[in-house]
């Protein structure tokens, strides 16, 4: 669909729709649908059972074709799954069984399976006639001992399929052979039941035809037979099927790599995990005797300090429980792209592959620069993966037509770009970072055109950056009159807060090609509409938009949503993806694979701790080993059935076994009530989740929804459909798409109401009265809509996997200026505190969903974390107290407290190494988020939470801060560059108060004798250790390119001096006398 450079504009509400050449034409999907009757691992022809005169159907999940003689030998010999789907196979009747079916239910046939018939050679014409249904016997294997005339017996023996495919087996005695009986009598006579043949148990098995050498290997031939038939017909060889004449290669047999699974876990190294686990555990313990001691030895001439001090340590205690559990089964992963290929991708056919839509976020391109988010586009056009597969949506929440002009411009770069890309498989695909690579970018280069095309295409990209930098410096000046666009026609979006939606599609699959001549992935503009008095929800709403217009347009059923800088560093990481949510295995109840944040630009050092590696590469390495990792916002692939708020797929469980070991009334005095509770229990957690289910099962026909209004059928069933309607919104399209799990565009829909549609959808009002924002799409109710989104997912059963590829799939860039980064993690927090005073926080929602108990702690920690800034200050306050009055908040130490003191320390200690040790984490990086969380903690987590306080309470709201995504040219220019916030106020204040208190510390040591040194030390230890968490912070004020800002200065000298007050009325100085009080008794002694 393409709309050749026109903009499409309008407004439902207000009955505005324009459409200037829009294409009416519409592609047509067609799909064909083959039902084959040929076995997909041997090639024979599928058997008819004569009982119910239907095609044997070996997996009732799937239908894969597959014979009755592969069936019985993969249930005997093999994995006992479905090669397609993994489902386990079940017993058929007639079947042996075999282990594994002793929790299945079904007939026994238990004459058939043990062969209890009684056989006489002599009177095969009173034996009965079983209309075999193809399972095999091991019965003996001459012919004349089956009853049979010998006139018929090499006829026969002729058609009776041994396990190897009757070929001839060295080293095995025809007598030997395992028989396989035909599935039904096509010879003209009778066949009947085999004897079965008496094993001796002082006999080696193998003697009987299995698991000897020769089997092994004529089954490893067979097999190799079958991958190098394959391999001909995909090289364009001669004789396709296993007829021989079918060029379609639909029939061949699926190799054994293309049935593995696409991905496996990695259990973290049992010598980590182990030692890990005991010293968790050993801590809790020690925890124990910490707190006894604490709390049976206060200290009484400094009661203040000391409960003070308790009450902060047990409060970082419950903290660390709650971060500490959820790493109990990391795991790591790994994925097999050729596993892959092999399954959806074959020579001669359409791929099969998944289609995507990717969602691209911005919202001001003064602070998200044009040319940042150009090259973000540019990496998605040129990701590797089929282009009839992808579409790029990119939000323009601004309405900016800045954003709209550069995309114009990236979409013609596009075309000289794209081939340059998939001609030499460069890496990464975003131009600007590719060409600022200090690499030798000649290596494993061996095409003799590679120097000469890169030359030609970086002249091409300094001219695309010299249009894209011209449109921002023609931007800076807004005209009085507003923009304009070429032909005349006033700029839409000149009002940013008042304007309605507008949809450009500028590159499509049947529009224009690039300069290889072949299509490009579709790109679409998008920005909502937008009007006074609406609560338009910020970047969740913009989200939500984005899923309604792409189910329109496009409808795939995976979505990936990356913020504007960050650009697709691994072309394959749409790959890696699919590897989970295409897995015919697990991949059905993944609602989303989250990776990684990396980012460039950022000092050697990582001062502030931008790339935060201890979460990404410990936390959510923990969390993916029990129900997933938490969505982080961006470079996530999202299933769009689990955005629409179904639920995952219920995994059906064995029946219960029952005991017949105990009396009846036995039963009926002691599990009666507790079968009647447990019912009850399980009836009421049916009916909760029946609401949720509702609108996940199609109820009703898809031509219901469909229809036009005014034409609907007054005897239809309406029902279904105003619940849809109610949950989704009045867009019969949408609504429609809604019920296609494996995506698609809607059939019947013309170009034209599809575009009708897609205004519709983004208006204002489409989501008034429906559940866009509470179950539906991106969650309102925080500006972390991320961490509620995923939660919500969770609790809906679902469960979520974290793929670190190795080389990282997405780059961006990061806040390194202080004032910046502390505004980030300010935006964090605040959201974390909106979640945990809203009905969505995880202490008490979601219980009796899907969300499992140490999931749960991780949510809980992710809302709870600004709340330690209250007990974080206070305990960086106490060390100055402690040394400015001359207390402490612990009594005299003796033996006893040391050795808990100091097994404490070990403890904390030797968890870090070893957490470092498995998360592959180096003590730098350790360290710098050590020293950022006191940083952060007691200044941008403080003052989230009264902001927090103050909206959720007052009714206060608070602006939306967009982190600056471009710097200047300047390499780490803005490091040391402070801008005023009054975020800085607090850590400065603390740092002032703790060297201060170091100074009088000393100082009274001085004074008052060796004697006071002793006391001295361990307060000297905890206000170092203040300094040193701190000393970021303090070495980003001594830089020698800027100042502080003054009022920071100011309010932070005020506020310690007023703390230097209250310790000169201390006078801590003043020698103390602790022996009796002397006074004057009056007499004169002399």
């Amino acid at each position: 669909m393409a709309t050749r450079r026109q903009l499409v504009a309008g407004s439902r509400n207000r009955n505005e729709f324009v459409v200037i050449n829009a294409d009416d034409s519409a592609p047509s999907n067609s799909a064909l649908d083959a039902n084959g009757q040929i076995c997909r691992i041997c090639g024979d022809k599928i058997e008819i059972l004569e009982e119910e005169n239907e095609l044997f159907v070996a997996c009732n999940e799937c239908a894969f074709p597959v014979c009755r003689t592969c069936y019985e030998y993969e249930r005997r010999e093999g994995s006992q799954a479905c090669p397609r789907c993994k489902t386990r196979y079940k017993r058929h009747k007639g079947s042996a069984r075999v282990e594994g079916d002793e929790d299945e239910d079904g007939d026994d046939d238990i004459y058939k399976e043990l062969n209890y018939y009684s056989f006489d050679t002599r009177d095969t014409a009173n034996l009965p006639n079983p209309k075999l249904h193809g399972y095999p016997y091991a019965g003996q294997n001459s012919v004349s001992g089956l009853g049979i005339s010998s006139s018929n017996a090499q006829q026969i023996s002729s058609n009776i399929p041994l396990l190897t495919f009757g070929e001839e087996v060295d080293g095995i005695s025809p007598d030997n052979h395992a028989l396989i009986i035909p599935p039904y009598g096509g010879l003209g006579v009778q066949a009947y039941q085999a004897p079965s043949r008496p094993i001796n148990p002082n006999k080696d098995i193998a003697l009987y035809g299995y698991g000897t050498v020769a089997w092994k290997d004529r089954i490893d031939e067979w097999k190799r037979k079958q991958l190098d038939k394959m391999q001909q017909i995909e090289l364009g060889g001669e004789g396709g099927g296993i007829d021989g004449n079918d060029p379609d290669n639909s029939d061949l047999p699926i190799s054994d790599e293309s049935r593995q699974p696409l991905s496996r876990k990695i259990s973290i190294s049992s010598s980590l995990i182990n030692p890990f686990r005991i010293v968790i555990l050993l801590r809790l313990v020690i925890l124990g005797f910490f707190f006894q001691y604490r709390l049976l030895h206060p200290v009484p001439d400094a009661y203040g300090l000391w409960l003070t001090s308790v009450i902060c340590e047990i409060w970082f205690a419950i903290s660390w429980i709650l971060d500490q559990f959820p790493k109990w089964y990391p795991i790591e992963r790994e994925t097999y792209l050729d596993r892959l290929s092999l399954r959806y991708e074959k020579e001669g056919k359409p791929s099969e592959l998944a289609n995507i839509d990717i969602f691209v976020s911005t919202v001001d391109p003064m602070k998200e620069p044009p040319l940042i988010t150009a090259n973000t586009v540019l990496s998605i056009l040129a990701v590797d993966y089929p282009v009839d597969k992808v579409s790029c949506y990119v939000s323009d929440d601004g309405a900016a037509m800045l954003t709209f002009e550069a995309l114009s411009e990236t979409s013609e770069f596009a075309k000289k770009w794209v081939p340059f890309c998939k001609k030499f498989n460069i890496e990464p695909r975003a131009p600007e970072w590719y060409f600022a690579q200090k690499i030798d970018y000649l290596k494993d280069k061996v095409h003799p055109d590679f120097v000469k095309e890169r030359r030609a295409m970086k002249r091409e990209y300094e001219e695309f950056k010299v249009h894209i930098n011209a449109l921002v410096a023609t931007a800076q000046k807004v005209p009085e009159e507003g923009w304009t666009m070429q032909d005349g026609t006033p700029w839409p979006g000149n009002n940013v807060r008042d304007h309605p939606g507008m949809i450009q599609v500028f590159l499509g699959h049947n529009g224009m090609l690039d300069e290889a001549g072949n299509e490009l992935p579709r790109l679409v503009y998008v920005s909502r509409e937008k009007r006074p008095g609406h609560d338009h929800h910020k970047k969740a709403g913009a989200m939500n938009a984005l899923v309604r217009v792409s189910a329109v347009i496009s409808n795939a059923p995976y979505i990936l949503n990356v913020d504007c800088d960050h650009y697709i560093n691994n072309s394959k990481a749409l790959r890696e993806a699919m590897c989970f949510l295409m897995d015919p295995i697990s991949g059905k109840k993944v609602c989303y694979v989250q990776f990684p944040q990396r980012f460039d630009g950022i000092d050697r050092h990582d001062r502030y701790s931008n790339r935060n590696v201890v979460f990404f590469d410990i936390n959510m390495k923990g969390l993916d080993g029990i129900q997933g990792p938490i969505y982080v916002g961006t470079g996530c692939v999202f299933r769009r059935q689990a955005l629409y708020g179904f639920d995952a797929p219920a995994k059906e469980k064995p029946p219960g076994k029952t005991c017949n070991c105990w009396p009846k009334w036995c039963c009926c005095c002691c599990g009666s009530k507790r079968k009647d509770r447990k019912e009850k229990r399980k009836q009421n957690k049916n009916t909760k989740r029946s609401k949720h289910r509702e609108t996940s099962v199609q109820v009703h026909a898809l031509e219901s929804i469909e229809k036009i209004k005014g034409q609907e059928n007054d005897s239809s069933p309406l029902v279904p459909r105003e619940k849809l309607e109610k949950k989704f919104g009045q867009s019969p399209v949408f609504v429609a798409s809604t019920l296609l799990e494996n995506g698609g565009r809607v059939q019947g829909a013309c170009f034209t109401s599809c575009l009708s549609e897609a205004i519709h959808v983004i208006g204002c009002g489409y989501e008034n009265k429906t559940e866009w924002g509470k179950e539906v799409g991106w969650i309102y109710g925080s500006v972390t809509e991320d961490i509620l989104t995923g939660f919500k997912m969770h609790c809906h059963g679902w469960r979520s996997v974290y793929c670190m590829p190795k080389r990282p799939a997405f780059k961006g860039s990061a806040p390194i200026n202080l004032s910046d980064r502390l505004h980030q993690v300010l935006r964090w927090a605040l959201g974390s505190v909106e979640i945990f005073l809203s009905k969505h926080c995880p202490v008490w929602y979601g219980y009796g969903g899907g969300l499992k108990w140490l999931e749960r702690f991780s949510y809980i920690n992710s809302v709870v974390y600004p709340w330690t800034s209250i007990p974080l200050i206070a305990y960086c306050t106490l060390p100055a107290i402690c040394l400015l009055t001359g207390k402490f908040i612990v009594p005299e130490i003796n033996n006893y407290a040391s050795i808990v003191f100091m097994a404490l320390f070990i403890s904390i200690a030797a968890t870090s190494i070893i957490e470092m040790k498995w998360g592959g984490v180096s003590i730098d990086d350790w360290w710098r988020n050590e020293q950022f969380w006191v940083i952060g903690g007691v200044s941008a987590h403080l003052f989230a939470l009264f902001q927090g306080l103050l909206k959720v309470l007052a009714g206060v709201e608070t602006n939306f801060t967009v982190t600056s995504k471009g710097g200047d040219d300047g390499e780490y220019s803005e490091l040391y560059l402070f801008k005023w916030t009054s975020l800085l106020i607090p850590p400065l204040t603390l740092l002032i108060l703790n060297i201060i208190g170091v100074v009088a510390g000393i100082s009274n040591a001085i004074n008052n004798g060796y004697e006071s040194w002793g006391p001295l030390f361990g307060k000297l230890f905890f206000a170092f250790w203040v300094i040193v968490h701190l000393y970021p912070f303090l070495k980003g004020m001594m830089a020698k390119q800027d100042k502080v800002p003054t009022i920071a200065v100011v309010w932070s000298i005020l506020l310690a001096s007023i703390c230097s007050l209250l310790w000169v009325r201390v006078n801590p100085f003043t020698a103390r006398y602790d022996g009796p009080v002397l006074e004057v008794c009056g007499l004169d002694c002399d």
